[in-house]
């Protein structure tokens, strides 16, 4: 770590001596100039917009071979591969027009490249987007991405689902780093805002090259805002309130940015009642208040490129215990709750060579975990720090071979300060090395990968022998080698076809390896472990994309083969009025996929039809069904999209109706659960009032107020309801 500052100083005391500059002139294909263009380079974070003359310019840039994006909504992404060979570099664009999504650069993948022209296929969605669908919270929003689930706990907790894999299988990134927040249990929430998010990724299939033990189920990775473009100053306030639990997220952010430095920051806080069920009652402690706190700082130069991003994430959340006893709008939360901090500080670093480069990326993460019974004295009470590590070496390009070369690692230690224990004080060491290669000709891409991996882990002996809470004291060793095959094709100007077989591996958590006592809220006195072996799964996937300029057809399919998967099994026996679970290995498998049309009718362009289907079905080697896998849903969606007369811009209407079906495949500690339909509405633009522009959002969520209990609801034990109708108001404006 020393030496890393030393460098790391000794760069940013060195300015430039042939400081590097790209401008250029982006127009249509009818040669007509575009304003407001975004011109962006990723690996720098730093970008511009071009002027109403069409031109744009970038000024200190590296003197190495740098990725830079034009996208403007209504046209095809563009990107271009820029290698210096003068001090100033002009580079302009023509941009084809395109009635769909705008087509992304993948942050999450290994090269950074269009989804377009990405091997692997990869959800990319804006945060405005999800806002717009009218989510409550981030998790919510992104059930709204096919294959995409949660694991809820009324309106405050959401654990992601990927394909029926939850917990620990599925990894979640924020600010370019891993987050570590005692993610295992089923009742502990991402710990993350969507204030200061500007989009989400989601990789839905093992992903444990690039990233190591529990991406065996895919990746969340989380985009934060982007920086102000160079030479500006901006101030955004954002405000949304809802109806069903009378609450408010208030969100301020500034930043600003020179050719060589940029700096923002942002602020939110929310505060929800108790969530309204359809019947008129509320639901008793469901409510919840969240302080978010976001700031970052960048410096480049033609050498160097560093960003320092910090996050602290508040929350203070009930937990349900008894239905709907108090009927209040009160916000402030009573006993049974949890009390949640999180601070999580990134570096990210690019040093730029004459045709390499290196990037890392270091972190430090503090998460502070207590639960509280029935005092302000907390029962369980864990502290969880991480330092996390990562580096890649973009070897040089050989003709159209590109290789990446990497090391990760992680050290973390878990400590107890409560007076029950849920598991014992731990410390956990990675290791990881790894590279992959991408070659591309004509129209094909292929991609390969090798990966070896090392976690240590070892725990402290805590109670006494034969009592509940007791943990002896265990030290063990997981090694895991990892590959990836991917290959992707244009079968002809219209059809995109990928196919990608891949393994992932996740090494048992300390819940599975050593817990001794009562799961709260399952009836079950679970017992861990500790000869556990890691899960190794084999995944193939296959996917088809079929575009036209008025039509969009895909499918995606995958078959997912696990071995040794980790579950709990009923021994029979009781213990303190609870039956006995054992944790136990076994093969599983789970398969399924989704599909999707979206049509965009001509002459009508302003209609928008989109229908997408998604299935999973998990079961056990013996043909049992694995748990909380989620029920099949059907989702439909009609939009329009218009202007009216300069004062409201990209305006939309959206009429949703989202059917989820029957859920019948159950393990043997669940109940099936009967299927729904929900009808949501919204609509908005961007209304300009003087010279200030409003962006404003008004949704209604089951509008028909439906009663339903999801599958995967941590409620639907006690047969309790999910949200009824819920009436979304947001305003954003810069200041």
């Amino acid at each position: 770590m020393k030496l890393y500052l030393s460098i790391l100083l000794t760069c940013l005391s060195i300015f430039a001596n042939a400081q590097k500059k790209i401008s250029g002139k982006i127009t249509n294909n009818s040669n007509e100039v575009l304003l407001g263009v975004e011109v962006y380079i990723e690996e720098l974070q730093k970008g511009t917009s071009t002027n109403e003359n069409g031109y744009y310019e970038l000024t200190n840039l590296p003197n190495n071979t740098i990725k830079i994006t034009a996208a403007y909504i209504g046209y095809h992404t563009e990107t271009k591969i820029i290698t210096f060979k003068n001090k100033e570099t002009e580079v302009n664009f023509i941009l084809e027009e395109a009635v769909f999504k705008m087509d992304e650069v993948i942050v999450s993948t290994a090269f950074n490249k269009l989804q377009s022209q990405n091997v692997m296929k990869v959800e990319h969605e804006n945060i405005k987007t999800l806002q717009r669908k009218g989510s409550s919270t981030l998790i919510e929003g992104l059930t709204t991405i096919p294959g995409v689930s949660q694991i809820s706990t009324g309106t405050s907790i959401g654990k992601p689902v990927i394909r029926g894999l939850s917990g620990n299988r599925v990894l979640v990134y924020s600010q370019g780093v891993r987050l570590e927040n005692q993610q295992f249990g089923d009742e502990h929430g991402l710990g993350l805002n969507d204030s200061g998010i500007e989009s989400v990724e989601v990789i839905k299939g093992p992903a444990s090259l690039l990233y190591g033990s529990d991406a065996l189920g895919g990746v969340l990775y989380f985009n934060p805002e982007k920086f102000a473009e160079a030479n500006t100053f901006k101030t955004n306030f954002s405000q949304k309130i809802f109806s069903n639990t009378v609450g408010s997220n208030s969100s301020l952010g500034l930043k600003t940015s020179t050719d060589n430095w940029k700096f923002l920051t942002r602020g939110s806080f929310s505060a929800h009642s108790d969530y309204k069920i359809p019947n008129g009652d509320r639901i008793t402690n469901t409510r919840y208040n969240e302080t978010d706190f976001k700031t970052g700082i960048g410096y480049s130069n033609s050498k160097i490129s560093n960003i320092f991003r910090y996050n602290f994430n508040k929350l203070d959340i009930g937990i349900p215990e008894e239905g709907m006893v108090e009927q209040t709008q009160s916000k402030k939360t009573t006993y049974p709750k949890q009390a949640v901090s999180n601070h999580l500080l990134s570096l990210n670093s690019i040093f730029f060579f004459n045709d390499s480069k290196l990037a890392t990326d270091f972190s430090y993460i503090s998460n502070d975990r207590s639960e509280f019974e029935d005092s302000s004295i907390a029962v369980l009470h864990m502290k969880l720090n991480t330092v996390n590590y990562d580096a890649k070496y973009y070897i040089p390009k050989t003709g159209k071979l590109e290789t990446i070369l990497g090391i990760q690692g992680m050290h973390q230690n878990n400590k107890n300060y409560g007076e029950e224990y849920l598991i014992p004080n731990a410390t956990t060491n990675d290791i990881g090395v790894f590279g992959t290669s991408n070659f591309e000709w004509k129209s094909n891409i292929l991609q390969a990968g090798l990966r070896f991996d090392n976690r240590t882990l070892s725990t402290k002996e805590h109670g006494n022998t034969g009592e509940e809470g007791y943990f002896k004291a265990i030290d063990k060793s997981y090694n895991s080698f990892n590959a990836s095959l991917g290959y992707k094709t244009n079968l002809n100007d219209n059809l995109i076809t990928r196919l990608n077989l891949a393994s992932g591996f996740r090494a048992p958590n300390l819940a599975e390896l050593t817990s001794n006592g009562v799961h709260e809220g399952t009836n079950r006195y679970e017992i861990g472990n500790s000869n556990l072996k890691t899960e190794q799964n084999i995944q193939t996937d296959l996917n088809l994309e079929f575009n036209t300029l008025h039509f969009e057809f895909f499918v995606d399919g995958f078959y997912n083969h696990i071995k040794n998967y980790i579950y709990t099994s009923p021994t029979g026996e009781i213990r303190e009025n609870n039956n006995i679970y054992n944790y136990i290995q076994n093969n599983a498998k789970l398969y399924g996929g989704e599909i999707g049309v979206h049509f965009h009718p001509h002459p009508m362009d302003w209609l928008h039809i989109e229908s997408s289907f998604e299935t999973v079905t998990g079961k056990k080697q013996q043909g049992n069904y694995l748990p909380l896998i989620p029920a099949n849903n059907w989702n439909n969606t009609v939009r329009t999209e218009f202007d009216i007369n300069n004062w409201l811009m990209d305006g939309f209407i959206s009429l949703n109706i989202s059917n989820t079906f029957n859920q019948n495949n159950t393990s043997e500690f669940e109940t099936g659960s009967k299927g729904y339909s929900l009808v949501n509405l919204g609509l908005g633009g961007t209304l300009k009032i003087g010279k200030t522009y409003y962006d404003i959002n008004l949704n209604g969520t089951n509008l028909l107020n439906e009663k339903y209990i999801a599958h995967l609801s941590k409620l639907k034990a006690d047969n309790i309801p999910n949200i009824g109708r819920n009436i979304i108001l947001g305003i954003s404006f810069n200041i």
